[in-house]
């Protein structure tokens, strides 16, 4: 797969040539990171921490609200390894301080270890000084505490002159139970497709920037179809998971989806077609992701309208009766309100719903068994959907805060607020 590199340099993205010369300028890395982000995890690099001239600790916390990252650059002891972490970086990137006594004390699924090189000597410090240790070596000796490890060959960086893929291979060899990613020189989606085949990732800055490589194009270079003409089964679903229909894919429409950011399919009869396009029951696409045969797609898309479904409901398989299909209902009776509605009335008064919240805070509190719990939880819930519904909080919203708030590796207590009263149930 693909990985999509935001460098960062004096507050905005930049592509350097062999870390040294500045090619690419491109300006507010966040549309950037909001387009990358279709491909899924990105790669953010503070370039100024790592040449240790600055930072730019603003704008990575910034990027994390906006897309899941892996953050590297300028990590260089325990402590701020902790931070990044617990502010919600899917991973993160070590290369001074990948060292034994540092990253037994991290969780190993979330440590990448950089090993830039020129040859077999591994650089650091912004590729500005050699560390004096062995490419090979400090694989097998990294192994048992990272999850993967990001290889850049340095003499390729931004050159875009190709990758020797046996020489991948032979890497990839000496840890097979880590997941390596891969940059320095890779060019074309064949590049993209060959790596993956080798169970490894790519991580491409400067041929993006350039469009010398279409993102749409890296996305599905993995992909090989087992159908005679050639689409890949895609399943699109809401951005709470559920399942809106099956469609068909072709590399044209990949790439056209990745371009407009809207859900585009190739129709069997008619072509390429934009969903919504006549219906307004559009789709902006949030995300693309393979499935693990390299057959098939998943599009995650923000569904607008009635529906997915040609007779105006949410799915192709039904009604849907999950929290999303909730706060949608409360979405409609707030945004269109009929006579007498309970919800538009909340939605009006906010002393009133403020008022309701906290009742059913207490009666779900002093609530016993199961059978009182499940109602008067139930009762909670939809008066905070209202909440949410009517502040304009999603629940994509909500479910994100909640995945970052997981990521966090340092745990509070959770005691009690001053003045709030503990109450038996």
């Amino acid at each position: 797969m693909i990985i999509p590199s935001v460098d960062l340099q004096n507050g905005q993205a930049v592509q350097l040539e062999q870390g040294k010369i500045l090619r690419i300028a491109a300006g507010d890395p966040i549309p950037i990171a909001k387009k990358f982000s279709i491909a899924g995890e990105l790669a953010v690099i503070d370039l100024d921490a790592a040449m240790g001239v600055g930072s730019n600790t603003s704008i990575v916390e910034n990027l994390l609200a906006t897309a899941p990252c892996r953050v590297g650059g300028g990590i260089r002891d325990l402590q701020s390894a902790r931070e990044w972490l617990n502010k919600g970086a899917a991973r993160i990137i070590l290369g001074t301080a990948a060292r034994p006594e540092i990253l037994e004390q991290l969780p190993r699924d979330r440590l990448i270890a950089s090993l830039d090189c020129i040859g077999e000597e591994i650089m650091w410090k912004g590729w500005t000084s050699s560390s004096g240790k062995n490419l090979l070596q400090q694989i097998e000796a990294l192994r048992p505490y990272v999850g993967g490890f990001l290889v850049t060959f340095i003499e390729n960086e931004g050159r875009m002159t190709g990758i020797d893929l046996d020489r991948v291979a032979r890497l990839i060899a000496l840890a097979p139970d880590s997941r390596f990613t891969f940059a320095g020189g890779i060019t074309t989606s064949e590049h993209i497709a060959a790596i993956d085949r080798l169970g490894a990732d790519s991580q491409v800055g400067m041929a993006l920037y350039t469009n010398t490589l279409d993102l749409g194009d890296a996305i599905s270079a993995p992909l090989v179809s087992d159908r005679e003409d050639g689409l890949f089964p895609t399943v699109v679903s809401d951005e709470q998971g559920v399942a809106l229909g099956l469609v068909y894919s072709s590399h044209q429409s990949i790439r056209e989806s990745v371009r407009t950011q809207t859900g585009t399919y190739q129709s069997r009869k008619r072509g390429l077609w934009v969903k919504g396009a006549t219906s307004h029951n559009g789709q902006e696409l949030v995300r693309i992701d393979l499935d693990c045969d390299r057959d098939a797609l998943r599009f995650v898309v923000r569904q607008q309208g009635d529906g997915f479904c040609h007779k105006s409901i949410w799915s192709c398989f039904g009604e849907t009766n999950e929290f999303g299909a909730l706060y949608r209902r409360i979405q409609k009776r707030i945004t269109s309100p009929c006579a007498g509605s309970y919800t538009a009335r909340l939605a009006d008064d906010e002393n009133l719903l403020r008022a309701k919240i906290l009742e059913e805070a207490r009666e779900l509190a002093d609530a016993y068994g199961s059978e009182e719990i499940t109602h008067e939880a139930a009762d909670l819930l939809y008066f905070l959907l209202v909440a949410c519904a009517t502040n304009g909080v999603s629940l994509a919203d909500i479910e994100s805060e909640l995945r970052m708030r997981d990521m966090q590796i340092d745990r509070r207590q959770g005691e009690a607020k001053a003045g709030v009263t503990h109450v038996s149930v």
